[in-house]
């Protein structure tokens, strides 16, 4: 398995309304995320640890919460705000 993020819980559906260009922010972003995940959890099925904290992150237009589940090897959207700005 390698390392992929996906939306989860109420934000997929937020992703259906919003605009383009703001969920190619989020998307760009996230993969960013996934991209340093890999590099810094190598053995991410067999990590025994805590996961660590999750985050919001800025971008144009507005933000978006995520959560890392290390031993799933995964990058969670939970949460898309639109601002519109």
């Amino acid at each position: 398995m390698s390392w992929k993020w996906e939306y989860a819980f109420g934000a997929e559906e937020t992703a259906r309304t919003a605009p383009s260009g703001f969920l190619a922010e989020v998307e760009s972003k996230a993969e960013e995320l996934v991209r340093a995940a890999e590099a810094l959890h190598i053995h991410g099925r067999a990590y025994d640890g805590t996961d660590p904290s999750g985050g919001n992150i800025i971008v144009p237009g507005g933000m978006f919460t995520y959560q890392v589940v290390v031993r799933s090897e995964r990058i969670y959207v939970v949460q898309i705000t639109y601002l519109g700005f």
